[in-house]
């Protein structure tokens, strides 16, 4: 407990957790009930975030507008975005907010204290006190526009950014998948509707429907406060108290999520989702779900865990083994397992890749399976293999995508949201030492089985088929919708809407005076970076970096081989050899067998490609294959031999293995892409750049999507093909084995001599060939104008132009520039204004280019017209010194960013590896802080030439004979 608790608050206990080194606090507001639970640790890394039980009970998205809305300016900072103010303003290592079905969160994390005092009065201001403006509501949310502003007798449109990135989100075939999934298992609460909005339903949203739902669930009293890290509770509480909390002088009553209704018998379901594609064979999702009950026992959470780590982690798990097998689809489907964030927490089953008539086959497939299990039991030493995957999972200290005490408070707020117990969602130890005895009974998964699944009626079968016509028929509807509204309108509201878009129009042109919002300043960037040393040792031919952390326990190694000369065919099978390389059999096991080992003495295997360009040279690169593992310490020499056998004796001759494990590649392939569709759109317009920006394009780029997708159908084809692709990989593998090698080691002082006998026995005499070819590749540099048609009802465009690696001395400028730009001009041009869900520019090395994009789109020329026109932005007066310091800001707090210990030391390593010395990253970090106004004007005229251009957007059908008009190559993915 802290020294001293804050009078407003009362303690009401504390647990310490050892294997998360954290002290969790449990504090409750004594006059709003509001709860605080604080994670002490010793970190400089400090995490907050309030979190509210929102319950909408349509799909207008008001929990999701409200969240934007709210960080659209409020009572002590009356700007016009004090969000992205703040993130320019700021050394932040997180700063976000998201909607979850039943809460909205508000977390930020940074290690500078001031930067935690200053994000912390506007998060707090904003969400409880926001001004919720009707014109940012209109920005937003939704709002009728007129194509031509002024003129009422051009079309009506829907305008919004919510609108439009909840339309972007719903052209994902697995968030449509989920979503439906959602609302036939749960047909009377909340998780029924879309939380973040449908957008048919959007335009219903009213703004006073906005400020009812803000007054009725934005109240402390509906809140949870969790923050982590070194400072105490009590200055925690301080600012809570000050700044928020003595502003409500009494309790209200709990916002709750209601308990569904159960069936009394099991449902079918058949729903459609929208595929551009005319092929539209074997692309139907078959899934089954069942209702199981509330998440409040950690206990019964970690069941669910074990449950589905049994029945699916890995292709010797006997429900996964039987849905990759089945002839009836192409995989497992990408819901696959126990989901426990909603109050009643459920478990799904199903495939990808089928037909709607083989629906009842696989659900019989399903529970004849499920049977079978409550019949004959399961190995007793798969239940260990996953216990000990549970273990490994609650002993990692992670932070290398969130901030480690983030995870940690996302870990556990289910609880905190459904009155469960988040302390105990995290402190796990008790639970296991629980399970590991109860699991001693042979029949404890058989009964799990039965009671939580087979006896289960509350059981929904969900068919959903693709719909080649479904596209263009929403389309044709909203415009049905809005032509019947604009026949309606009287002159005077005609008016009203071009009104309100100069009014919005006028507010978004506004120069907000910086001087309302706290900052940090370039002063407060911190002087030295940190620099861990490895200790080179030489281990028989082995060299290994051996780097010595906080590891909790926990070892990781990798090999890293030069990357050998590959033909061309060998090239476009990487993706797929990468695939498989850990996924088949090896050293006389079949790929079940392997598979159990893995999961028996390691937490996963990974293989990749890994190229980095070169510091001077951008048609230089450094290349290698890594395989990677991690391990609890003492089983450090089983996993040294598990990754060479994976690596010296694959057993590639599993030609039905390949085949499945192709099929499931294909199956997923189209799932991320509108995901990330402004990613593969840079991917595109710099693909010519460099040779890394090529192999990117060509591997996992559109063009990596279309070969693999074009190899597949080559072996529908001709089935025999298999055999050669086999040969081929084959060789590939003999390559690598072959090729001069390191290791990288990264373990606690207790694990470091276990680990140096494994890497010393497995791979300390393993022959390599140093004179090898090595690996090479060539970028031409040339333009392109490229338009990728897809199923999606937004755009994705990039345009990008040549520049420099990273060595050069204008990239750290670069890096400065893209901030500058993204900050001062592209936010309001194309999101603000164009309506898009984000837009922005980067500086990429890798392909030596800088690349302007936007994400989920309504527009697409008028945003690659804004690309242009961010030039002349910076040479305009709006572009000043105060705005390229807050770039700066921006582009260290992105450098400093801390990882989990492990993952400090693994970037160190490949840091030093590529050249990245010391001095080198000081002298990047001196040319970013010395960054002016004047150097950023000198690299617009240098580097942003109009001739040199490279454009590319990821569309849709109906945008094709507009773009083949205006010059681009139209290619259907």
């Amino acid at each position: 407990m802290s020294s001293k608790v804050h009078p407003a608050f009362e303690y009401l206990g504390a647990t310490e957790i050892a294997t998360l080194k954290v002290n969790v606090e449990h504090y409750r507001h004594k006059l709003t009930g509001a709860e605080h639970y604080h994670l002490a640790a010793d970190d400089p890394q400090n995490v907050f975030m309030v979190a509210l039980r929102t319950v909408p009970m349509d799909s207008t998205g008001v929990a999701h507008i409200l969240e934007h809305t709210v960080l659209c300016g409020s009572e002590k900072y009356p700007v016009r975005d004090p969000f992205f103010m703040m993130i320019r303003r700021s050394l932040n290592t997180f700063m976000n907010a998201f909607t979850s079905s039943d809460w909205t969160a508000y977390p930020f994390a940074t290690e500078n204290r001031k930067d935690f005092q200053n994000l912390l009065q506007v998060y707090l201001d904003a969400v409880f006190f926001p001004n919720l403006d009707p014109l940012d509501f209109a920005q937003e949310g939704h709002r009728f526009e007129f194509t031509e502003m002024e003129n009422p007798d051009s079309q009506l449109t829907y305008k919004g950014v919510v609108f439009n990135e909840m339309k972007g989100a719903m052209s994902s075939p697995v968030s449509t998948l989920w979503q439906t999934l959602t609302s036939e298992l749960y047909p009377t609460s909340t998780y029924h509707y879309n939380s973040g909005g449908e957008p048919e339903a959007i335009p219903d949203l009213t703004y006073q429907q906005l400020k009812d739902f803000h007054a009725l669930h934005y109240h402390p009293s509906n809140s949870v406060f969790m923050t982590y890290g070194d400072i105490s509770a009590f200055d925690h509480q301080s600012q809570f108290e000050d700044l928020a909390l003595a502003r409500f002088p009494e309790q209200v009553a709990k916002i709750g999520v209601t308990l569904e209704e159960r069936f009394s018998a099991p449902k079918k379901v058949l729903r459609h989702y929208a595929l551009d594609d005319d092929e539209n064979t074997q692309n139907t999702y078959i899934n089954v779900a069942w209702l199981l009950g509330e998440n409040k026992d950690p206990l019964e959470v970690l069941k669910g865990h074990l449950l589905s780590a049994v029945l699916l982690d890995n292709s010797s798990c006997p429900m996964r083994r039987v849905l990759e097998d089945t002839d009836l689809a192409e995989a497992p489907s990408p819901l696959c397992g126990f989901e426990e964030s909603n109050k009643e927490m459920a478990f799904v089953l199903g495939v990808q890749g089928s037909e709607a008539e083989h629906t009842d086959a696989i659900e019989q497939l399903i529970l004849e399976e499920l049977q079978r299990i409550v019949n004959e039991g399961v190995a007793p030493e798969l239940l260990q293999a996953m216990l000990h995957q549970l273990e490994l999972g609650q002993r990692e200290v992670g932070g290398d995508s969130y901030p480690y005490g983030l995870q940690l408070i996302l870990q556990s707020l289910a609880g905190a949201m459904h009155d469960g117990d988040p302390i105990a969602l995290l402190d796990v130890d008790a639970a296991l030492k629980a399970l590991e005895q109860e699991i001693q009974d042979p029949q404890f998964i058989p009964k799990l089985v039965q009671t939580w699944l087979l006896d289960n009626p509350h059981r929904i079968t969900l068919t959903m088929c693709p719909d080649s016509k479904l596209s263009a028929q929403k389309e044709h509807e909203e415009l049905a919708k809005l032509a019947q509204i604009e026949a309606q309108l009287t002159d005077e509201q005609k008016q009203q809407i071009i009104a309100q878009s100069l009014a919005l129009a006028e507010r978004q042109a506004l120069m907000d005076d910086p001087s309302l919002l706290p900052e940090v300043t370039k002063e407060d960037i911190p002087v030295d970076i940190k620099n861990p040393q490895a200790t080179e040792r030489q281990v028989g031919s082995l060299g290994v970096s051996q780097y010595v952390c906080g590891s909790n326990g926990i070892s990781y190694q990798q090999l890293l081989m030069q990357m050998p000369a590959l033909s061309e065919e060998e090239q476009v099978l990487m993706p797929l050899f990468s695939s498989a390389l850990t996924e088949i059999g090896s050293a006389g096991r079949d790929y079940l067998q392997t598979q159990a080992l893995q999961a028996a003495v390691t937490g996963g295997l990974s293989a990749r490609t890994a190229l980095r360009d070169h510091l001077t040279d951008s048609q230089k690169l450094h290349s290698h294959y890594i395989l990677s593992s991690k391990a609890l310490n003492h089983n450090a020499m089983a996993m040294s031999e598990v990754l060479h056998d994976t690596l010296h004796r694959p057993n590639f001759g599993e030609h039905q293995r390949l085949r499945d494990l192709f099929a499931q590649i294909r199956a997923g392939i189209d799932q991320g892409i509108t995901g990330s569709g402004h990613s593969y759109a840079m991917m595109a317009a710099l693909q010519n750049y460099s040779p890394i920006a090529n192999w990117k394009f060509a591997r996992s780029g559109f063009a990596g999507v279309r070969s693999i997708k074009a190899l597949y159908q080559e072996l529908q084809d001709t089935p025999e093909k298999i055999a050669h692709i086999a040969d081929s990989l084959e060789t590939i593998a003999q390559k690598i084995a072959s090729a001069p090698r390191q290791a990288l080691l990264v373990t606690d002082e207790q694990g470091v001599a276990d680990n140096l006998a494994a890497l010393e026995r497995s791979w300390g005499q393993a022959p390599s060939d140093p004179l090898a070819e090595r690996f090479q590749l060539h970028a031409d540099g040339s333009a392109v104008k490229q338009a990728w048609i897809t199923s999606t009802q937004v755009n994705f465009c990039a345009m990008a132009y040549p520049a420099v690696p990273s060595g050069h001395v204008d990239a750290p400028k670069l890096a400065v520039l893209s901030a500058c730009l993204r900050n001062g001009f592209l936010h309001t041009a194309v999101r603000e204004k164009g309506g898009a869900y984000g837009g922005g520019a980067s500086f990429n090395a890798e392909a030596s280019g800088f690349v302007f994009y936007s994400y989920r789109d309504p527009r697409l020329m008028e945003t690659f017209d804004d690309f242009a026109r961010a030039k002349d932005w910076l040479m305009s007066a709006e572009a000043t010194q105060a705005k390229v310091d807050e770039a700066i800001l921006n582009v260290i707090s992105s450098i400093d960013k801390p990882g989990s210990p492990a993952g400090e030391m693994k970037k160190a390593f490949y840091q030093q590896l590529y050249g990245r010395s010391y001095d080198v990253r000081m002298a990047y970090r001196q040319g970013v802080i010395s960054t002016t106004i004047d150097e950023l004007r000198l690299l617009a005229d240098k580097y942003f030439k109009p001739e040199l251009a490279s454009y590319a957007v990821l569309t849709h059908n109906g945008t094709k004979d507009m773009l083949i008009e205006q010059g681009f190559d139209c290619k259907n993915l």
